[in-house]
Formats: structure tokens, C-alpha cells, sequence
């Protein structure tokens, strides 16, 4: 039947369905049709036939693209508290007058689908794009409450209106299901691990003054790469005693099953109680024996053994700093100030580039920046306090002289602290050189002629003697497995260390690496046979392998033929490599297992040791690492989650971008 005369129908109502983006509605006499835009097919329009057959159409509709079909397939549901929302044009910015109700965007969840419903060549899976909102909240660090966000409402519906956004407490229930889905994978990767772990210790602060304690472990894996995992982000109760501390760190490494594989732990804290490290190590040491005795066992963070000499520097030159940064606001209080001070270096002859500012307290190299500038316009300072009766933070010479004395010493604070933690993974070799200079200045400066340097100097060392005491043997074993420096390092920093007494202490480094090399020698087979065992017994219990060591160690030295050369023995006798800027210490230990299969298991745990715990962003930072607002407000097992596996989702995301590219900042620091 062909329609002759065709009008359009004004409608009386809003027709509110969205397939009738894609109809027109017209009339003939007393019949209503509906012809569809893309191919003019004419179909029943009457209001009694509803639209569930122009669906179907559009589904059948060769001249139309699918990419809304999932639009026309959204069913929407009347409400009975309907919300109003304004109705924005995000392209303009400008909100319209008219209300219009959210039946369209659906602010509440529809029950849950279960299956999946497909689209033609599309496919929509609630279930899965929900976890995939999780992981999203969880990688990027976004807080839980963005799903009440009427913006991201808005968004998501207009890219998908068949997905329902989860409530702030159900994405928090699927936060929580992934951490514990991932957590299984982590603790399958550190099961299957041939290798020692060693663990890093560190405490967080928050804005509510709550404590936690974080766990890492640090490992180099079977391709020899450097990995690291946040195991533990534990509340701490600020009234419990050292021996709770103690008790939540050893649970953690049950709960995880490698206590009997720790080669060391790293503690944040230069003044960590060695109460609390002595109980950790004799509940370890009742299941299997320390390597050397435990003596590298305790490892204290380098990048914080600075800050506490950086904060000395500091404490000893606080009047200083007060007046330079009077200084330099008086300096910058005004236009015509600015210019007589211009004038002034003008009048000195000073040729600096360096633009004068005031520091951030926060960041102790900002300081050392400031200070170091300050001093290049020492004359122009120097004239304006003859000049100008005004000014009232002028040094004195004597001042100057300690100020620059004091700088230097801060520049090479700067200078190790960079070098420490400018690899995004520092291996535990790099130290050794660095800790080293500190080492040999500070010793140069307690024989300062001048008392508040010497004094300054005194009060440093005896906190650098805590550091190296606890860490001397780590840092040199480590050296030594480099092989551009073997013990040709230990014997170069010896004798400016000890003097003397420089051939007792290299000898007992020496001893100590052979202990160890002993230590895997002997145990080769049982370091990677028994990491599975856990704390269960079979066959031959722990007690009873202990009760056997020395029959290993009989073993190994009877089967030695007298003439055979040991792997650590091959490598320090051959000459070291030469020092280059391209020296990957992975690289060359890889190809060279084969050659030194035992001394290659050693140095492949050696190297994972974390010898600081600091984060490089936050290595020149006064204080130490803070929880955010956000994150503080939330459960104490929701931040644990978060966090943990922010850190596993993130190492995914990064081992699969192309090289060269940040694939996810860090987001879980804050001060």
C-alpha cells in the first residue's frame, strides 16, 4: 500500500524512548507509522504497538552502523523516588534550565546479570567490566567514592548505559576480591621462587596520627631480574610494646611461608630497637639457622642513615639559614629593593646566573641549593649590610666561613643521595663506594681545626658508626660480587678507613664472604629443594636436618678434591672487568652462571638486598612517609588491600608497556 500523503505528527508528548532517535513518526488518515531514517522502511507507529519491534529492526538494519545498538537495548525501569538532574552540554560547558529525570542515565543498579549478553559482533559483560572498574579505582589510586560522582555517573552511562555502577561499599567488597585473587598469584610467584627473599621494614604515618607497618619483599628472579612486592600495610597501635612490633612482623612472614628463606631484613629506621631484631632472629634461627650467624641478617636504610647526618648539618646551622632566608625575602620584599640588590652584584663584578630563592623546609636539598647560591652573592649580602641600616639579617665573616664550609658538606650529601636513589631499582652493590666517601669525610672533618665543625662532625660520626657496624660486611660482600671492583674496593677504602688496622678488617671481609660461599656450598641443594616445605614436617623434620649440617659440611670438604678451585676462588683470582657506563651487573652474572653455578646463587640473593627503603621521590624529603587523607579514612584491611595490590597490579602493567614509558605513577605516597 503505497501512502500518498504524508504528514508528520506533532506530538503531543515527549516520545522519552531513545529508538526514536533512529524513527519518524508519521500519519496517514487514522494509521501511524513509523519509518526509520536510515533505510525508510515504514512500520507500525501507533502507540499501542510500543517499540520493541523498531528494536528489532535496528538490529536487522543493513544501513545503519552498530556502535549505539547497546544504547536501544538498555531498558530502563520507572522509579519511584526519581532524581533530577540538570541536564549539562559538556561540549559548551553550559547547563540547560530544563530538569529532565535519570530514568535515561539509571543512578540505581539493576539486579546483577550474570551472563553475558551479546551485541551482533559486541559483547557486554557486567561482571567483568565491574572488576575492571575495581582494578581501575585500585591501579590509579582513585578514592572509592568517584562512583557517587554524578560526573562519572553521567559519563559512563553515555558510553555504556547497560553497565551498572556499583555502590561506594560494593566496589569497596571488590577491591577486596581482587586483593585476595592477586594475593594468591604473589604468594604462588615467592612458593615457586629457587632463591632467597630478603624483606624491607617500614613505618608510615598518617594525618590521624596512626602507625603502620610495611612489609616488602625484594628478590632477584630466575631471569635475573630485580622484583619487589608490597607483602603487609598493618595499623600499629602507638601503645603497643617492642615485642608486639616483633610479633606482627614474624606472623607476616608465616602467613606468607617464607621465614625459612630470608636471607635479610631491611629496617627503615637507623634506631629500629634491636630488641625487636633480636626476637625476630631467634624465632627465625629456631626453624633454620641465620646465614654467617645472622651477621647479615640486620640491614639499616642507607638513604635514612643520611638524613640523620643531613639533619645534624642542619640543627648545627639553623641560625644561618634563618638569616639567609631573611636575606633573601628582604632582598625580594619590593621592585625597587630587587634593583638596588641588582645594583649592588653589578657593583661586585658577581657573573651568577642562578636566580636568588628562598627554600622549601621540607626538601633538605632545597636548603643546600639555596644556601650554595647564597653564597655567590656573599659580597653583594656583604655591601647592602654597610648601605642599608634596614637590613638586619647580615652574616658575619665568621658566619660566612661555617656556611661554606657546612654547604659543602651538604652538596655531598646531595651528590650520594642521587647516585643511591636515582635507579628506579638500586641493587645492593652500588652502595658500598658511596657510603664509603661519607665514611672518609667524616673522618676528615672531626680533625677540623675549627670546634663547631669538629663538634658538628663528632656528633655525625657517632651516628654513621651505628650504620656502619650494623651494615659494613652487606655493603662489602656486595662490592665484591661486582666484578669491576672484587676486593681490589675493600682494600682501596680500607686503609683510608682504619688505617693501621686496614689488613684485620680486610681480612675479616674476606672471611666473611668465604663463610658464606661455604654456607651455599654446602647447602646448594637444600636452599632451593626445601623453600616449598614451610613450617610442616616430612620425612626428616627441621630439627633433624639441623642436627645434620655438620654431616653436609663433613660431606662437602671430604668430596673436594684437594687441588679443586672453588667458584669464589676462580672469580677473585680473574682480573676485573673494566668500568664502563653500560655494565648491566644482571647481564654479566647471567652469562656467567654457567661458569660460577654456586657463587651465581649467592650473588643472585646478595644483590636483591634492598639497602634502603627510601622511595627516590621522597629521598630528600625532612619527614617520612605520610598516608593520604583519603586513604587514612578508610579500614585499616581496605587500605591493606589497596595498597598491596596497587603495588602487584602496577608491576603487571609496567613489565607489559613498551620500554620507556611510565605506565602508572605512584600513587600511594603523600606527605
Amino acid at each position: 500500500m503505497e501512502i500518498t500523503s504524508e504528514t508528520v505528527i506533532k506530538k503531543p508528548k515527549r516520545l522519552t524512548s531513545v529508538v526514536w532517535n533512529h524513527f519518524e513518526r508519521v500519519k496517514k488518515a487514522d494509521i501511524c507509522y513509523a519509518v526509520c531514517v536510515h533505510c525508510n522502511k515504514r512500520l507500525s507507529g501507533s502507540s499501542n504497538s510500543g517499540t520493541t519491534h523498531l528494536r528489532n529492526h535496528l538490529m536487522r538494519c543493513l544501513k545503519r552502523s552498530n556502535y549505539d545498538v547497546s544504547q536501544l537495548l538498555a531498558k530502563r525501569r520507572k522509579k519511584d523516588n526519581t532524581v533530577t538532574l540538570t541536564s549539562y552540554n559538556f561540549d559548551d560547558g553550559q547547563p540547560k534550565d530544563e530538569h529532565i529525570p535519570v530514568a535515561a542515565i539509571k543512578f540505581e543498579p539493576e539486579p546483577k546479570r550474570e551472563e553475558a549478553i551479546s551485541i551482533g559482533s559486541m559483547k557486554f559483560d557486567q561482571e567483568r567490566s565491574r572488576m575492571d572498574l575495581a582494578r581501575m579505582v585500585i591501579l590509579h589510586g582513585y578514592p572509592l567514592a568517584m562512583v557517587d560522582h554524578i560526573g562519572f555517573k553521567v559519563f559512563v552511562k553515555n558510553l555504556q548505559p547497560m553497565f551498572d555502577i556499583a555502590t561506594n561499599s560494593a566496589l569497596e567488597l571488590d577491591c577486596i576480591a581482587i586483593y585476595e585473587k592477586e594475593k594468591q598469584k604473589v604468594y604462588g610467584i615467592l612458593n615457586r621462587l629457587r632463591g632467597r627473599i630478603s624483606v624491607a621494614v617500614d613505618l608510615w604515618n598518617s594525618p590521624e596520627n596512626a602507625r603502620y607497618l610495611c612489609l616488602t619483599a625484594h628478590y632477584v628472579d630466575e631471569e635475573w631480574k630485580l622484583q619487589k612486592k608490597i607483602l603487609n600495610f598493618i595499623m600499629i597501635d602507638a601503645a603497643h610494646t617492642e615485642d608486639i612490633h616483633s610479633e606482627v612482623v614474624i606472623k607476616c612472614l608465616m602467613d606468607w611461608d617464607i621465614e625459612r628463606r630470608l636471607f635479610s631484613m631491611t629496617f627503615g629506621d637507623l634506631f629500629t630497637s634491636d630488641d625487636i631484631v633480636s626476637r625476630i632472629k631467634d624465632h627465625l634461627a629456631q626453624n633454620r639457622p641465620l646465614l654467617s650467624y645472622g651477621k647479615l641478617f640486620d640491614v639499616r636504610c642507607a638513604a635514612h642513615a643520611l638524613k640523620l647526618l643531613v639533619g645534624d648539618a642542619m640543627d648545627a646551622l639553623c641560625e644561618v639559614i634563618h638569616k639567609i632566608r631573611e636575606s633573601i625575602r628582604y632582598v625580594k620584599s619590593t621592585q625597587t629593593m630587587q634593583g638596588k640588590f641588582n645594583e649592588l652584584v653589578t657593583q661586585t663584578g658577581i657573573d651568577n646566573q642562578k636566580n636568588l630563592l628562598a627554600d622549601c623546609p621540607m626538601r633538605w636539598n632545597s636548603t643546600s641549593v639555596m644556601l650554595e647560591t647564597a653564597l655567590a652573592y656573599r659580597a653583594a649580602f656583604s655591601l647592602l649590610q654597610e648601605h642599608d641600616s634596614a637590613y638586619t639579617a647580615g652574616l658575619s665573616e665568621e658566619e660566612w666561613e661555617w656556611m661554606n664550609s657546612v654547604t659543602g658538606y651538604l652538596k655531598l650529601f646531595v651528590e650520594i643521595t642521587n647516585a643511591i636513589t636515582s635507579n628506579k631499582f638500586p641493587t645492593s652493590n652500588i652502595y658500598f663506594p658511596e657510603i664509603c666517601d661519607v665514611h672518609v669525610q667524616l673522618i676528615d672533618w672531626c680533625k677540623s681545626s675549627d670546634e663547631c665543625i669538629r663538634s658538628m662532625a663528632l656528633k655525625m660520626k657517632a651516628k654513621f658508626d651505628i650504620y656502619w657496624k650494623k651494615c659494613s660486611l652487606s655493603l662489602a660482600i656486595a662490592a665484591i660480587l661486582d666484578p669491576r671492583f672484587k676486593m681490589k674496593l675493600v682494600e682501596y677504602y680500607y686503609p683510608q678507613i682504619y688505617g693501621s688496622s686496614a689488613e684485620d678488617n680486610i681480612k675479616e671481609v674476606s672471611d666473611g664472604i668465604r663463610e658464606l660461599f661455604d654456607e651455599y656450598s654446602i647447602g646448594s641443594v637444600s636452599v632451593s629443594v626445601d623453600h616449598g616445605v614451610g613450617s610442616s614436617n616430612g620425612g626428616i623434620g627441621s630439627d633433624s636436618r639441623d642436627r645434620l649440617k655438620g654431616f653436609d659440611k663433613f660431606l662437602h670438604e671430604t668430596s673436594q678434591g684437594k687441588n679443586a678451585v672453588s667458584d669464589l676462588e676462580k672469580y677473585l683470582e680473574e682480573p676485573v672487568f673494566p668500568r664502563n657506563y653500560d655494565f648491566n651487573i644482571f647481564t654479566w652474572w647471567k652469562v656467567h652462571t654457567p661458569r660460577y653455578p654456586i657463587l651465581s646463587m649467592m650473588a643472585q640473593d646478595v644483590l636483591g638486598v634492598p639497602m634502603s627503603t627510601v622511595a627516590p621521590e621522597l629521598a630528600f624529603r625532612t619527614g617520612g612517609r605520610v598516608l593520604d587523607q583519603y586513604r587514612s579514612s578508610l579500614s585499616s584491611d581496605t587500605v591493606q588491600a589497596l595498597i598491596c595490590t596497587q603495588d602487584w597490579l602496577r608491576t603487571e602493567v609496567e613489565e607489559s608497556s613498551p620500554p620507556g614509558h611510565s605506565a602508572v605513577p605512584l600513587c600511594i605516597e603523600a606527605s
